[in-house]
């Protein structure tokens, strides 16, 4: 198995990964204007990307993921519950879902809180073993934060929603799983996120701190401390979205 995290504008974290000896590759939360170096990397590694995923429908920057899928020929992937609201056609995923991508396995986990659409990918090299190696958390769990719920509004009860996805989906996986967020320090997608661009679930348990609380205070913690808005959050909505600028 092959792995490459590539640190990008906004404090944006995306991904590439995928399986060498059958040639295949997944590429993650492309941000707009690297999809060259998603391109090349396939290249580099002899594995074609069979899959573009967005882990949801970003709000801080313009993704490169549909772009890339087109330019690839391959399936643009978003969570199923994005149907109606996106102009474009896309393959739709579902919770539980496996994705083959050779020797790596990839499951999906929606984990609604952030936004309603957002996944968490649950990745495992079969070579290695049958348990899951890391987890791409998108903006639903970071290193030493979690993701703001405000963007869809509701964020009282979002921020429940949040809990309740981190409580079910998340926190009982393994403690020695790594952690890749979908961003890091610098980012306005979360309040106290760390510089370190990676973790483990077992280390976020013990130090993060929304995960030690309970759901009321966890929904007040949460509320209390929300960041200004991303600059130009509507217009960046409204292009991932398909919308006419």
């Amino acid at each position: 198995m092959f792995f490459k995290q590539l640190a990008t504008r906004e404090a944006s974290l995306s991904y590439f990964f995928g399986c060498a000896g059958i040639g295949k590759s997944v590429a993650v939360d492309v941000v707009a204007g690297d999809e060259d170096w998603f391109a090349e990397e396939a290249r580099k590694a002899a594995a074609p990307i069979q899959y573009v995923i967005d882990t949801h429908v970003h709000a801080d920057h313009y993704s490169g993921g549909r772009a890339l899928a087109e330019r690839l020929g391959v399936p643009y992937c978003l969570h199923e519950s994005d149907r109606g609201a996106v102009q474009y056609a896309f393959e739709p995923l579902r919770d539980g879902q496996l994705l083959d991508v050779g020797n790596v396995s990839v499951k999906v986990l929606h984990t609604p809180g952030h936004t309603p659409d957002s996944i968490c990918l649950l990745v495992t090299d079969k070579r290695r073993g049958s348990a899951p190696w890391f987890v791409i958390t998108g903006d639903t769990l970071f290193v030493g934060a979690v993701g703001r719920p405000d963007l869809a509004g509701k964020e009282a009860e979002m921020a429940g929603v949040l809990y309740d996805s981190l409580h079910a989906k998340l926190l009982p996986l393994p403690d020695e799983l790594e952690v890749f967020p979908g961003h890091q320090a610098g980012s306005v997608c979360g309040a106290g996120l760390s510089g370190k661009p990676s973790s483990t679930l077992g280390f976020e348990k013990r130090w993060n701190p929304g995960l030690s609380l309970d759901k009321a205070a966890f929904i007040e913690s949460l509320i209390k401390d929300i960041p200004p808005r991303p600059a130009q959050m509507e217009a960046m909505v409204r292009a991932n979205l398909g919308f006419a600028a």
